[in-house]
């Protein structure tokens, strides 16, 4: 099944973000066109394209960090073991794991959270769910 919003990130080295998303983060291939720089990939229904840099649809000139101004909200299983697996492999962490509270009107989202940084700078937020609780600053009205 395809996902209904599916970004396509441009890369500098294919190799190199493969290795990032599939041995790293756990992403499958679910089909890839090497010849063309291109791979589609897929994290428990979490999916992503990634394309090498070429003359398609870029708007303006590549910067590293590319992305700005965006960050990628993934669910994994297990917050925990993969901000191990990337500190093992030596791979910094933009913020460390840690456990964050978002409101929603009434109640309060939890997750254990951590952002990464990709090999091209793109900002990943993987985060493993705790619950809900009742917000204690909930808005009148909301």
């Amino acid at each position: 099944m395809w996902a209904p919003l599916v970004p396509e990130l441009t890369c500098r080295d294919l190799s190199a973000s493969l290795e990032f998303y599939v041995d790293l983060l756990g992403f499958a291939v679910r089909f890839q066109r090497l010849e063309e720089g291109f791979a589609y990939l897929d994290l428990a229904g979490a999916q992503l394209m990634l394309e090498t840099a070429g003359d398609g649809w870029q708007t303006g000139p590549l910067v590293r960090p590319f992305g700005r101004g965006v960050n990628f909200q993934i669910e994994v299983a297990d917050a925990q073991a993969l901000a191990g697996t990337l500190e093992a492999a030596g791979w910094p962490l933009f913020e460390p794991l840690h456990e964050a509270w978002y409101r929603e009107n009434a109640i309060e989202h939890g997750q254990l959270q951590f952002l990464v940084q990709d090999p091209d700078g793109y900002l990943l937020r993987l985060m493993q769910p705790l619950g809900e609780r009742p917000s204690d600053t909930a808005v009148p009205g909301s």
